[in-house]
């Protein structure tokens, strides 16, 4: 069960991170090193994730595989959907 302090303090602490992503300059007032880091964080966390999956291809290579299979709902399907369909993870 949430307190009425524990919902206060959230609130708190959503306000500023709203505005600033409404502002959408959450970045781009960042100097060039930080916003070099950050791209390398993500690119580090993408591949991350595509490695521990199983499969280091991209959506596009399996939708492809998928429409030479004939794989009925392939274009509404993201990349995790397709490669469990496909039998590759």
């Amino acid at each position: 069960m949430v307190t009425a302090k524990q919902t206060q303090t959230a609130r708190t602490s959503v306000k500023p991170a709203r505005h600033a992503v409404s502002s959408k300059k959450m970045i781009a007032n960042r100097p060039t090193k930080t916003k070099t880091a950050l791209g390398k964080r993500g690119t580090a966390a993408t591949q991350r994730t595509r490695s521990g999956a199983g499969t280091a291809r991209t959506r596009a290579e399996l939708y492809e595989i998928a429409k030479r299979k004939d794989l009925p709902g392939r274009s509404r399907m993201g990349r995790d959907e397709l490669a469990r369909k496909l039998g590759m993870r």
